[in-house]
Order: C-alpha cells, then sequence, then structure tokens
C-alpha cells in the first residue's frame, strides 16, 4: 500500500476544495469551463502552483487564468474557511496544456492508423 506525504495530502485537499469554491462561491464572467488538473504545493507550504486546463481553447484558457489570479485573494480566504490547515499557500494559476497535446497526440495515432489500415487493405 502506498502512502502519501502530508505535502501531496495537503495539494490533493486544496484541488478539490479550489474547485468546489470556483463552482459555487466565484461568480466572474470571465471564468470559463476549466479543470484544475493538479496542484504542487512547495515545502515550507507558503506557495501553491494551480494547473488550470480548458477545452474551450487558448482564449478562454487565458481570460479564466486572469480571473482566477485577480481573484487569488478571494478564493484564498474561501479556502481558508474550509480548510484547518496551519499555513494556506498562495495560489499561483499556471496553464496546463498537457490535454490538449494529449488530444493532439491521440488524433495523430488515429490518422496513422487509419492511414496503415488503408494500405492494407486488398
Amino acid at each position: 500500500m502506498r502512502t502519501f506525504s502530508r505535502q501531496q495530502r495537503v495539494a490533493d485537499q486544496l484541488q478539490k476544495e479550489l474547485a468546489a469554491v470556483v463552482r459555487r462561491e466565484f461568480k466572474d464572467p470571465r471564468l470559463g469551463m476549466v479543470t484544475f488538473t493538479a496542484v504542487e504545493v512547495a515545502a515550507d507550504y507558503a506557495h501553491a502552483k494551480v494547473f488550470v486546463s480548458s477545452l474551450q481553447g487558448d482564449e478562454v484558457l487565458d481570460r479564466s487564468l486572469q480571473a482566477l489570479r485577480d481573484g487569488a485573494g478571494f478564493l484564498r480566504h474561501h479556502l481558508g474557511k474550509r480548510l484547518t490547515i496551519h499555513t494556506l499557500p498562495q495560489l499561483h494559476f499556471l496553464a496546463d496544456h498537457t490535454v490538449e497535446r494529449a488530444l493532439a497526440l491521440s488524433h495523430l495515432i488515429d490518422a496513422a492508423v487509419a492511414s496503415d489500415e488503408e494500405r492494407h487493405q486488398p
């Protein structure tokens, strides 16, 4: 059985609670449909990198990141009400293009398989 460090548990809890706060309480019209893909908490718990992705495109992601950055104090305040940790980290929102790259790679693989099947049909 794998054990997780406190740092990882805090990161996972931050990700879960941040998603809940954004969904229920954060009302910024610039915010599109985003997903918090990962959270990395610094060893001293002073800072947390929050990775954000959106399938709605780069323009929506950029607008959403700006909304989240502008509302970081609001989000941190509401996280403080939900979490019982000694040090609540400063939130740093970063774009995560992993999902987009994975989709593009999947499309390339599908195209290669289809091309290969066409060449091998009698």
